[in-house]
Parts: structure tokens; sequence; C-alpha cells
């Protein structure tokens, strides 16, 4: 039996299993994601994809850990963060609302200054 056919029928995938392996490469992805954005600016930031990248992969893990596993540490582990993961995405989504708006409002013309 060759090593690809040993490790598939190692490996042994369930929906669940999908789920939390998902969840795994998504939470993972977003280091990726952290590091090509600091390189493109120069200086170290995080985008809004790694604080979405976080709470998804995170949902996906609990779900994983909760209905498949009912492991209580994976499900603590992954539940405790979430709410920084939220909250972070709660003001990049506003902040960016906000330079939506003010890029949509209409610059005053000069004779309209003059005129006042």
């Amino acid at each position: 039996m060759n090593w690809c056919a040993s490790f598939l029928a190692f490996i042994q995938l369930h929906p669940w299993k999908v789920v939390g392996l998902s969840g795994s490469i998504i939470f993972g992805l977003r280091f990726f994601l952290q590091w090509i954005a600091s390189e493109r600016a120069r200086k170290s930031i995080i985008p809004v994809g790694f604080w979405e990248c976080s709470l998804l992969g995170s949902v996906l893990t609990f779900s994983y850990f909760a209905f498949y596993r009912h492991d209580s540490v994976g499900v603590l582990i992954t539940v405790l963060p979430m709410p920084l993961y939220a909250r972070n995405l709660y003001f990049k989504y506003r902040e960016l609302a906000h330079h939506r708006n003010e890029r949509a409002k209409p610059v005053e013309s000069i004779e309209t200054m003059v005129e006042r």
C-alpha cells in the first residue's frame, strides 16, 4: 500500500472534521494576510481580513469542538477571544464607513466659498 492511500485511510474525513479543518486553515490564513498587508505598507498593520479570518475561523473551530468532539477545552479556547475579534471588526467597519461617507460628501466650489 502506498503512503498516500495509507494517509487517506488514516484521516477518515467526516463532515465535522472538514468544518474543523476549514476553521483551522482560515484561522491560520490571517497571519499571511497580516504579513502581506504589512509588507505592502512597509509598517506593521492589521487589515480587516485578519479580524474576519479570526472570527470565521473561530466560529468554525468552535462548531467542530462543540458539536463533533464535545471538547470543553477546545470550546473555551475558541469562544473566549471571539468578542475581541467581533469588537475589532466593529471598529474597522465603522472606520471604513466613516471614510466612505467623507469621500462621498460634495466638495464646495470656490464660488460658494467666495459668496460667503
